[in-house]
């Protein structure tokens, strides 16, 4: 096991001379040769990151799944590059594969023109690109190339739940990266939790949201959240912006004695505001990364079938990702008992649902009426998506648009097609941008 960082780029043309060429290891052979004083072939392994690995969000992330198979597998060597821009793509995947790389991970959304491009010009390299899909190609997909993607709409969905339950003005804000449709659809989810809420609560809840224009940028992430507190009464913030910027901000109005609350977002962040993040959507590309080293490795993905038989979208009953302030701590020790002193009245199906996942003992009777809490809410809702055959989905209908337009009928769930390509926000958003 190795790893070799490189962070500029060797535009010079280096000459691999590859000693002991007469036999050159085929990475996806099978069976593996076993047995004392048997050599382990290697597979070697490139990722490309969009950002810096210590942006504590997106690419950081990615990293320590990185970091997780170079040290548990001896036979995997990996590399990666940091910080590449889109048009720079090519010459950093060209120059780890004049060293031997077989694999390649392109780690961000604007890599996917120059990934296709690439996986038909080397067809015996293997390309995994991450929050792609074959819908966004210019021509058909390589078999060289998968896809894999861990998704968040059910964790924003839960942290919508929160923030609803939460916000006192009954505005509550998200910062964007950009608004493509990965990011609009977790705009959406969160914004659904927070309606469910507030229909059960009988609060008017307004979501605010605005553009950064960029993936990592913590000094517009951080204006654009001051502007949403500041202008709009915003006391509640979720992001899709690659630090912690936002936590931090909130953590120092809390300093100051003003509650504005937030969301870890792609890695634990609450070390950096303890009083403030309630919970949040973290990753494990690890478990992904597992997954497909290991099938590369023993011959299961190959150059003939990427195409056919790669393509994650792992969510919360796969592993990839889970609900927490920081790992192990889905929701923030804080705000647990605030959460469980938010009751609202159940009615029959929300009963049943309950009594299906052995819940019932969350029913309380108040007054005469049955009840339970957001946090339970919370609960039964997680539970349900992780479920075999998830059993709830935030983008089940109706579903109205911001502009009045029945978007879903009800009783209908979105296909993922639909919710790839969305581009519209839910009732009660509104774009700042």
């Amino acid at each position: 096991m190795g790893v070799e960082v490189r962070r500029i780029l060797p535009y010079v043309v280096i000459a691999i001379i590859a000693g002991a060429v007469g036999a050159i290891v085929t990475y996806y052979a099978v069976p593996r040769p076993t047995g004392p004083g048997v050599a382990l072939p290697t597979l070697k392994a490139a990722w490309i990151y969009v950002g810096p690995i210590g942006d504590m969000g997106w690419t950081y992330a990615h990293n320590y799944g990185r970091e997780y198979v170079d040290n548990k597998f001896d036979w995997l060597v990996t590399s990666y590059s940091a910080e590449v821009k889109a048009e720079d793509f090519k010459t950093y995947v060209e120059s780890y594969i004049r060293e031997g790389y077989k694999v390649v991970f392109a780690t961000s959304f604007e890599f996917l023109d120059p990934t296709y491009e690439m996986a038909l010009q080397y067809p015996d390299v293997l390309f995994f690109h991450c929050s792609g899909w074959h819908i966004y190609l210019a021509g058909e997909q390589p078999s060289t190339l998968g896809f894999y993607f861990a998704e968040f709409y059910q964790i924003y969905y839960l942290n919508g739940l929160m923030a609803g339950a939460l916000t006192r003005s009954g505005k509550i804000g998200y910062v964007a990266a950009h608004y493509i449709p990965e990011v609009v659809r977790h705009i959406n989810a969160y914004a659904l939790g927070a309606l469910e809420v507030a229909r059960y609560l009988g609060k008017n809840i307004t979501i605010y949201v605005n553009e950064i224009g960029a993936w990592y940028d913590p000094e517009t992430a951080r204006n654009l959240a001051s502007q949403m507190v500041s202008n709009y009464g915003v006391d509640v913030i979720a992001f899709t912006e690659d630090s912690a910027a936002i936590v931090t901000y909130c953590q120092e109005l809390f300093d100051e004695g003003k509650e504005v609350y937030t969301f870890s977002h792609y890695s634990p962040m609450y070390s950096h505001g303890p009083n403030v993040t309630v919970s949040g959507q973290l990753v494990h590309w690890e478990k992904i990364y597992e997954d497909i080293v290991t099938k590369v490795y023993t011959g299961v993905y190959n150059k003939d079938n990427l195409k056919d038989y790669v393509d994650y979208w792992w969510m919360l009953k796969e592993g990839a990702v889970e609900l927490g302030a920081d790992f192990g701590m889905p929701i923030n020790p804080q705000f647990v008992p605030v959460l469980k002193n938010v009751l609202f009245t159940i009615d029959d199906k929300l009963e049943a649902e309950l009594k299906a996942h052995g819940m019932e003992d969350a029913i309380r009777i108040v007054d005469g009426e049955k009840k339970i809490s957001v946090y339970d809410l919370v609960m039964l809702r997680l539970a349900q998506m992780m479920d075999d055959v998830p059993t709830f989905d935030p983008f089940t209908g109706p579903i109205y648009a911001n502009n009045g337009t029945l978007m879903v009928p009800p009783g209908v769930r979105m296909s993922r097609y639909q919710l790839w390509t969305i581009n519209w926000f839910v009732e009660n958003v509104v774009n700042l941008k």
